[in-house]
């Protein structure tokens, strides 16, 4: 059955979503094994914390808002970065999602290599603690029951430079029916 989940997609989402960790986010998938579990970040939850009070050497690189995002609520004292890498070459320390072709230039670095390294080859760069992970089947359910859509992921989102509009950003683009749900009210209530 293809449920569309693959490395490279967004998990956008639903209104019906209530969870406060995910409640109108955008979620990036860096790693998927059908028969193991998922595991992305949260584009849109960029926090106060700046990226040089917790990781000096790489602020330099860091992609406008430079700060830190709560890339979801599993292991909040970690860190993992991507970064987009222009060209073919794959720089030391660089490891290519390997999604779709949109995002096939953005990868995870690894935050051990010393940022020289890498610096010459990067033209965006963002810094996430914490992921989102789904153990086996897990997400395959959230998305039965409703609570995501799948959706292509364009190389801008990941670096979004206003990542408080990437939510119905993406629903907008997607036209139809998905473009009117990036109106759904934050309160229906007040509506």
């Amino acid at each position: 059955m293809d449920d569309g989940i693959s490395t490279g997609r967004l998990l956008v989402a639903t209104p019906q979503l209530v969870d406060p960790n995910f409640r109108r986010s955008v979620v990036l998938i860096v790693e998927h094994e059908p028969e193991g579990g998922t595991l992305g970040v949260v584009l849109n939850r960029p926090t106060e914390v700046p990226v040089d009070q917790v990781l000096p050497p790489w602020s330099e690189l860091v992609t406008g808002p430079s700060v830190v995002f709560q890339g979801g609520p599993v292991a909040l004292d970690s860190a993992l970065a991507l970064a987009h890498v222009p060209g073919t070459d794959e720089p030391l320390g660089w490891r290519a999602l390997n999604g779709s072709p949109a995002v096939a230039r953005v990868g995870l670095v690894d935050l051990d290599v010393p940022p020289e390294i890498i610096a010459p080859e990067v033209v965006r760069f963002r810094v996430f603690a914490g992921y989102a992970g789904w153990g086996t089947g897990q997400l395959r359910s959230e998305i039965e029951d409703g609570a995501w859509y799948v959706l292509p992921a364009e190389s801008g989102d990941v670096f979004a430079e206003d990542p408080d509009g990437l939510w119905p950003a993406v629903l907008r683009r997607q036209g139809g029916e998905l473009a009117f749900v990036a109106t759904f009210p934050e309160d229906p209530s007040l509506n």
